[in-house]
């Protein structure tokens, strides 16, 4: 970077007459992407390579500009026009021998991918790239594509390897001055600790990963982001303390001042880090963040019932999304809309009819817009309001429900016990509470089971059955345990899923 400014004091611009304008071009645009400077430097740069100036250059120098281009197109959220920049680069491969452009190349389309919630096309690219990187000897860089497909291993489910990678990556660039990439590790450690509802070190990676991008800029784009995550997080905390508040009434009289204050402190907590993420997102005009929050945000007020700051906070996500065709905050927009209309049928506020109508719509295209990406997570909880949505609003849609329940379970497999987990739990309490006992039943003796497995089935008919024997017992968790000889704790905690006992 002092090279880089070096250079800049002393042409005062981008030269495009200089013999290596091309090359120069493309390496300043990833050195902006690690934190030197602004875009608009790219920009005017690639002002000096019209199309027609293009046609003179040479193969390589073409491509070069080419990734420049395509970096540029990414930092403004073009991801079609990147990727199709990324790709001709790629299409060269034979005629240019050049190991870091193509690693580059690889790894941008492989960002581009990963945007676009194509976890499979991002891996096999980041793969590519690290190969290519490590192979020629550039081990830092070949480190910080290592991150990058560290995050993409753990989405596809990985988390052992995905670690792994982290741990390699990190042990390899913690003594250099690389700091977007050792907040993009810390940050990478929090998101993961967070799916395992581990918070308070997901909260202390979080603030890790601020302090490694302050050093390089104290307004990045991926500060934002971790702001934005530390919300996100901060709300799920204040959900739990909410859960502790209502769960008992005796425990309430005691406790309930403190947890109250607490409770408030971490909302506000949240909604401060949101408003921050905010600014910064505005700075750099990023859709994609500037959404994140306004969902983020969307949720906690429908935590504390402010369903019209929440139904507009889903509608300015979802207007971001639209403009840059991105599928994945569009959904998340359109399932924070649905939450707000399930929630307006519970209170019986405005028309149900309407209400039932726009939580339908919203649900089955939020499913839709999910169905776009390889996002497991994201397509099992729009499968699962889905699922809630019909059950709230058609008394005759149980089978539906019933098949949309198996799908959300299987997209769920093998994943930890979040929040996302006790909402498919919801719905599979109302879809045994709204089935036909002796239906089901029949189905299962004639080996109609869909795509349950048996411990599944046997889940299934322990909520069936537990449910009708605690009635008979006079609602007696002991007699139940005693009756079909298995722990009380066992009885409590189907109970307690079906949402008919205190946890």
């Amino acid at each position: 970077m002092a090279r880089l400014d070096e250079y800049w004091n002393r042409v005062g611009r981008f030269d495009p007459l200089d013999p290596d304008s091309a090359v120069i071009l493309c390496y300043i645009a990833q050195w902006v992407d690690a934190g030197w400077r602004d875009i608009e430097i790219v920009h005017e740069g690639l002002a000096s390579f019209s199309k027609g100036q293009r046609q003179q250059l040479t193969l390589n120098d073409y491509a070069h500009v080419l990734m420049a281009e395509g970096v540029a197109s990414v930092q403004e959220e073009n991801i079609v026009r990147a990727l199709s920049n990324f790709s001709l680069v790629l299409s060269f491969r034979g005629e240019i021998q050049d190991p870091q452009l193509l690693a580059l190349a690889h790894f941008w389309s492989s960002r581009c991918y990963r945007k676009n919630g194509e976890y499979e096309s991002a891996l096999t690219h980041a793969a590519d790239a690290f190969q290519l990187a490590f192979a020629a000897g550039m081990e830092p860089m070949a480190a910080a594509m290592r991150v990058h497909e560290s995050w993409l291993l753990f989405q596809k489910g990985r988390t052992k390897d995905a670690l792994k990678l982290l741990s390699e990556a990190e042990t390899v660039l913690k003594e250099t001055d690389d700091f977007i990439t050792r907040g993009n590790i810390q940050s990478s450690y929090g998101r993961m600790y967070r799916r395992e509802g581990r918070y308070d070190l997901a909260l202390r990676h979080f603030a890790h990963a601020i302090d490694e991008y302050s050093q390089r800029d104290p307004a990045h784009r991926n500060l934002g982001r971790s702001l934005a995550n530390m919300g996100y997080v901060e709300r799920l905390i204040a959900l739990q303390m909410r859960k502790r508040i209502d769960a008992d009434a005796a425990q309430r009289r005691k406790s309930e001042p403190d947890l109250r204050r607490d409770y408030e402190a971490m909302r506000a907590k949240a909604l401060e880090h949101l408003d921050r993420a905010s600014q910064i997102y505005a700075i750099h005009s990023h859709h994609r963040g500037a959404g994140t929050v306004s969902v983020n945000r969307g949720h906690l007020h429908l935590d504390s019932g402010d369903l019209q700051k929440a139904a507009e906070e889903a509608k300015a996500a979802y207007t971001l999304g639209q403009e840059k065709q991105d599928f994945i905050l569009m959904a998340r927009a359109r399932l924070l809309e649905c939450m707000v209309e399930n929630t307006k049928l519970e209170e019986e506020i405005e028309d149900p009819a309407w209400v039932a109508h726009l939580a339908l719509e919203a649900a089955r295209e939020s499913a839709e817009l999910a169905k776009h990406t390889e996002n497991r997570r994201l397509q099992a909880r729009a499968q699962i309001w889905l699922g809630l949505t019909i059950c709230n609003t058609s008394p005759s849609g149980g089978d539906t429900a019933r098949e949309i329940y198996d799908h959300a379970a299987a997209l769920l497999k093998n994943e930890v016990q979040d929040h996302i987990w006790e909402d498919l739990q919801t719905l599979k309490g109302k879809v045994v509470r709204g089935g036909n006992v002796d239906s089901t039943l029949q189905a299962w003796s004639q080996g109609v089971v869909g795509e349950r497995t048996f411990q599944q089935l046997t889940e299934d008919f322990a909520d069936l059955i537990i449910p009708k024997i605690w009635d008979h017992e006079g609602r007696r968790v002991a007699r139940v345990a005693k009756r079909l000889s298995i722990s009380p704790k066992k009885v409590r905690r189907v109970l307690a899923r079906l949402g008919l006992h205190g946890a």
